[in-house]
């Protein structure tokens, strides 16, 4: 396959990305660390060889092989595998389990990266970017040790559950509140399932 059509099957996948797991350029950019020019510049098709580390980052984001994103069309392939697949339209997301003890030295690391390191579980949902935060400590007398809850990394929209680290306390909580001190807390990302003492 030639550069410039691999670059074409690229910018068709971040568009179906984008916008089949219902997020932005920015939160796209936000959580890769990639900036806006460069997503514009791909999407615009102003880049025929576009760097693998730029590659790795949005496949890593979106939680889909590396090798697939430029030569794979994942419209037609998730059209094709959610008309077979047993559990309705979504295909499962691997998601790395990380004990609460170990989540923030985890936060600023690349899904894929945690993947390849921890145990995984999956998540049959339209979402990207997951993490699973194993509690090992009892959060607001909702969640209990052994619980698992599955966060999708980053800040959520405002009236969304989210799971929070107060660095004064060393604890985790969840919230809806919109208005955090990011000096006083680290907001993991939204609570998007919860799954009791691991089930």
């Amino acid at each position: 396959m030639h550069k410039k059509e691999r670059t074409e099957k690229l910018k068709s996948n971040i568009k179906y990305l984008i916008k089949s797991r219902g997020e932005t350029q920015l939160s796209l950019c936000s959580s890769s660390g990639l900036t806006r020019t460069t997503i514009y510049n791909i999407l615009e098709g102003r880049v025929v060889n576009v760097q693998q580390s730029t590659i790795r980052k949005i496949s890593d984001f979106f939680g889909v092989s590396y090798k697939e994103i430029e030569t794979v069309d994942f419209e037609a392939k998730e059209i094709v595998e959610s008309s077979i697949s047993l559990q309705g339209n979504t295909n499962p997301a691997a998601v790395p389990i990380i004990r609460e003890s170990m989540l923030l030295q985890c936060l600023d690391k690349r899904i894929g990266e945690l993947a390849a390191t921890y145990p995984l579980t999956y998540y049959f949902g339209m979402a990207c970017n997951l993490v699973g935060v194993l509690l090992e400590a009892e959060i607001n007398g909702f969640n209990e040790v052994g619980d698992l809850l599955i966060v999708k990394k980053g800040m959520p929209a405002s009236d969304k559950e989210k799971l929070v680290y107060g660095y004064g306390t060393g604890k985790l909580f969840i919230t809806r509140d919109p208005v955090l001190d990011l000096n006083v807390f680290r907001v993991v990302g939204e609570v998007i399932e919860e799954r009791f003492n691991g089930h």
